[in-house]
């Protein structure tokens, strides 16, 4: 029942999570759009201190937008904030977080190839790592080197660089490339709460008061907007290591932290080129890096070739061992999505599986042993493992039809290493490289 629950809190936060995400993310580009599309108005409009206008046609009608400078001629009656967007956001997300990740850290948080964290020893690091790297930020960005836009820019890069190598010495694959969005979420909100809307609720104050905003207001206004030009840049990243947990190719891969830092500059180029494009500056450039990154990315990640295993007596298959096949409890819940807690090093075993340990498609019984001590503990109609109320993605694992009607996942959840879940059921390395090569035999 337990497991029932915390399935159902995990399915509402996620959604919550979602919309407010969209809102969030959606005003962001927005704005950024608005701000950078924004030209020079007519000298009547300049004279009332306003900066810039736009025009824009939507939904059947005109709109007339400006922007002032700093100050309006007078306050207006109802002023529009955006912030609980953001702050939404980031509460579902750390909900998130701690359901899925903290009250499952067993299985979806530690790899104990890497770290052999107690649950409370892991979580008290994840925290750690999160405000940690959000401190630095600010740091750098409220120094004076965070008002050199190209210093600012390299010194936040090598800072994600370093913890998204990091996360990779501590946490589970997975787990990993979570962790670095939620930095950039946990740096994004913190841009809104502590940079941007001081400076807004000061330039309020002003007019409030009637009062001609000072050099120190504008100043804060001009740090609120680069801040949440920052924010945009961020956007893309952190959106994709948001649904990377469905495709574990991207952090089940030996070099996972290198594959973050690819993509997050394939993306945050691509940011770049729509963001100039608001401004008039049409810059083929900024799409075709990205498009050139990603194919190399492709070509690099790409995994060894698996040849259909010859055919050999079933008696020669590996019989699985019993030690532990029943698996030590654990938190874990029915995440939809599975995880990756396994060292790298499997991964290049169960690639050269087919060379290996070649196995015949006529060795069901003795494979299916393996698949039902191995995996079905989960993958079944009524998971036997604890924490589990349905089988991880709908996938049920109990006949050799199940398996060749999930073959694709199969290969690449077990020669990437990512499955089992934490690697809980003890498979062997030659028990994976032998399901691999039955797998795509099949």
């Amino acid at each position: 029942m337990g497991a029932y629950l915390l399935e159902w809190l995990s399915l509402f936060f996620r959604w919550f999570h979602v919309i407010a995400g969209v809102a969030w993310i959606g005003a962001s580009f927005y704005f950024v759009w608005l701000d950078l599309s924004l030209r020079k108005p007519p000298q009547w409009k300049a004279d009332k201190g306003i900066s810039g206008d736009l025009w824009a046609v939507h939904g059947g009608g005109f709109y007339e937008i400006a922007k002032y400078k700093l100050e309006p001629e007078e306050m207006p009656k109802t002023l529009h904030w955006f912030k609980w967007e953001a702050y939404t956001t980031w509460l579902t997300g750390a909900a998130m977080m701690s359901i899925v990740y903290y009250a499952n850290a067993t299985a979806y948080l530690i790899d104990p190839s890497k770290v052999p964290f107690t649950s409370i020893g892991a979580i008290a690091t994840s925290l750690l790592f999160l405000f940690g790297s959000y401190f630095i930020y600010e740091v750098i960005v409220r120094s004076h080197l965070g008002k050199n836009a190209f210093i600012f820019s390299t010194l936040i890069f090598i800072l994600l660089v370093i913890a998204s190598w990091g996360s990779y010495q501590l946490f589970s694959d997975r787990a990993s490339f979570i962790h670095i969005g939620a930095i950039l979420g946990t740096v994004m909100v913190g841009n809104v709460f502590f940079g941007i809307m001081p400076a807004q609720r000061a330039l309020v104050d002003c007019v409030r008061r009637g009062e001609k905003p000072g050099k120190e207001v504008a100043e804060l206004a001009l740090q609120a907007k680069n801040r949440s030009l920052m924010n945009n840049y961020f956007t893309l990243p952190l959106i994709f290591t948001m649904i990377s947990n469905h495709y574990p190719m991207m952090y089940a891969h030996e070099k996972g932290w290198l594959v973050l830092v690819f993509v997050g500059v394939i993306t945050a180029t691509a940011r770049h080129y729509f963001n100039q494009k608001h401004l008039g500056h049409k810059k083929p450039r900024y799409l075709v890096i990205p498009a050139i990154l990603t194919v190399l990315l492709i070509i690099w990640m790409r995994p060894e070739p698996i040849d259909p295993a010859p055919a050999m007596p079933a008696t020669a298959a590996v019989t699985p061992t019993t030690t532990n096949s029943t698996p030590t409890a654990t938190s874990a819940t029915t995440n939809t999505n599975t995880d990756n807690v396994n060292n790298s090093s499997v991964s290049n075993n169960a690639a050269t599986a087919a060379e290996a340990v070649p196995v015949s498609a006529s060795a069901d019984d003795a494979m299916m042993d393996v698949v039902h001590t191995r995996c079905s503990t989960c993958h079944a109609v009524q998971p036997t493992q604890q924490g589990f109320a349905a089988p991880p993605a709908g996938i049920i694992l109990q006949t050799p039809e199940d398996l060749k009607t999930h073959k694709a996942k199969i290969v690449t959840a077990v020669q990437t290493g990512y499955m089992p879940l934490g690697n809980i059921t003890q498979l062997t390395d030659t028990e994976r490289q032998q399901l691999v090569a039955y797998a795509s035999s099949l």
